[in-house]
């Protein structure tokens, strides 16, 4: 049997975002300097759940289409989950990246986008999940840390992990409550997002339990 011809298009990104949107900038930056195809992938829109934020600027600036879904807007958390899931389906992507988005997301939305929802964590799952990885990890007294992109599924920080970085926590991270800490973790964090996105897109991959394997 002749083998199956790699797939060399484009993938096409929806990123999600809520806030200052710097992962976001990261792909946008490695796709512009690289050139979509030579990444594997293009950012084809971006979706938020607040108005006004600068990650929707940084899109708009791009020249990306951008959309809003605000929980607010709707009767139910489950219609506003279907309606995200309806409007990033519209853009038919193959991949959809949370990019520092703060909400969590419903079934209907995973019943189209699991397998292929990327997130990012700043702590090295399975330890600290949860909204407070950096201080739960200072709490906890770790002598490392770090940063972990995996696909999500229906739990809070449990879906497969795709790639991890680590980050040395220092003595002084205790003093200011880590923040400067957090920068640290951001920083490996966006080049962490942007290779490893890049190679989902150029390379594919396939999830075997929870261990991903990139072809």
């Amino acid at each position: 049997m002749a083998a199956k011809p790699v797939d060399r298009r484009a993938k096409r990104l929806v990123v999600l975002v809520s806030g200052s949107g710097t992962n976001l900038q990261a792909l946008l930056d490695e796709i512009a300097t690289t050139g979509a195809e030579a990444y594997g992938a293009e950012i084809v829109a971006v979706g938020a759940d607040r108005d006004g934020i600068e990650g929707l600027a940084r899109a708009e600036r791009a020249g990306v289409t951008t959309f809003v879904r605000r929980v607010k807007d709707y009767g139910t958390r489950e219609e506003w989950d279907a309606a995200l899931a309806e409007s990033v389906a519209a853009h038919e992507p193959d991949l959809v990246v949370s990019a520092g988005f703060m909400k969590i997301v419903g079934k209907e939305f995973l019943a189209r986008f699991g397998g292929r929802f990327v997130n990012t964590h700043p702590a090295l799952l399975p330890s600290f999940p949860g909204a407070h990885g950096v201080r739960d990890a200072l709490a906890y007294g770790a002598r490392v840390t770090g940063c972990t992109v995996h696909f999500v599924d229906d739990g809070v920080d449990t879906g497969p992990i795709i790639a991890q970085g680590v980050v040395e926590v220092r003595d002084e991270d205790y003093e200011d409550e880590g923040v400067a800490l957090h920068e640290r973790i951001k920083e490996v964090e966006r080049r962490l997002l942007v290779d490893v996105v890049g190679r989902l897109a150029r390379n594919g991959y396939r999830i075997e339990g929870r261990k991903v394997v990139i072809q």
